[in-house]
């Protein structure tokens, strides 16, 4: 991606090296293996995962420094930030209405949210109760080594898809999906949890549309997007993590689906058609 001398945005909030301020929250079920999903997951509303591990603010490293690498992907991430915003705003001017910035919150080791606490094994996460998005730097070095995800496109995938849950959150759907959770059985509140965010998906895909039309794209950026969503896709890490798959668990969508949603969005270009709560085949 070409985005160096690019504006940054205004809109990150460095917390790194910072105490979260207590205990929390975080994980997605029981043990190792939970914690390592739910790292691939690449977090939606982290309420649903804020349950079970318990996260003591002596693992925030107090004591960081900034290398020279961090410093480079955090005005990376500002600046992938800012052209969220450039499209976003362009977006919806063009349906009658204003976009309301997401903040950005960098972090290490642990961070206090809205949401609660939660430790860098939670992976990139957006809260909808503050409107923010939390990223540890560290994550994009677990994207390359081990989910096998490398490339600046696969990172700046992430953060689209994060930003993906905010406009969810300005268009209603995350405040619908809470009222569903306590409607709903497990396995039902999980489908619906897959269609948010395989839109999420879908809407990172519209912003790499509009991106390419700047003519930031480089070749192969496509290629390490959809790469990444492959990497993060519910049986690809169940595969990993247990060796077997358990589809009523899925929470995020296939690989083959979460590609699929970010390439029509990346095609289309058009938001109406990320509708994928009415979509009979996923």
């Amino acid at each position: 991606m070409r985005w160096k001398g690019r504006r940054e945005s205004s809109n990150v909030e460095d917390r790194r090296g910072m105490s979260s301020g207590g205990k929390g929250l975080v994980g997605g079920g029981i043990g190792t293996i939970a914690i390592v999903i739910v790292v691939l997951l690449l977090g939606g509303d982290p309420t649903s995962i804020i349950q079970n591990v318990q996260i003591d603010d002596k693992t925030t490293n107090s004591n960081y420094t900034e290398t020279a690498q961090d410093k480079e992907l955090a005005q990376f991430v500002g600046v992938v930030l800012a052209e969220t915003e450039n499209v976003w705003h362009e977006i919806f001017k063009e349906e009658g209405s204003t976009y309301r910035e997401p903040k950005l919150v960098l972090f290490s080791g642990s961070v206090q949210s809205a949401c609660g606490t939660a430790g860098a094994s939670t992976g990139p996460f957006y809260c909808p109760g503050d409107e923010k998005l939390y990223i540890d730097l560290s994550f994009f070095e677990e994207l390359q080594k081990r989910f096998k995800a490398p490339g600046d496109f696969a990172m700046a995938y992430v953060i689209a898809h994060e930003v993906g849950h905010h406009i969810q959150k300005l268009t209603g759907v995350m405040d619908k999906m809470n009222d569903l959770r306590s409607q709903l059985s497990k396995e039902e509140y999980n489908q619906y949890s897959v269609r948010v965010e395989l839109q999420a998906d879908f809407y990172a895909g519209i912003w790499a549309h509009y991106t390419e039309q700047q003519d930031l794209l480089e070749s192969g950026d496509l290629e390490e997007a959809l790469n990444a969503a492959s990497a993060v896709g519910d049986d690809n890490i169940q595969k990993q993590a247990q060796g077997y798959v358990v589809p009523e668990s899925f929470t995020h969508g296939t690989s083959a689906q979460r590609k699929k949603w970010f390439y029509k969005g990346f095609t289309s270009g058009d938001i109406r058609q990320g509708d994928t709560f009415a979509a009979r085949d996923l």
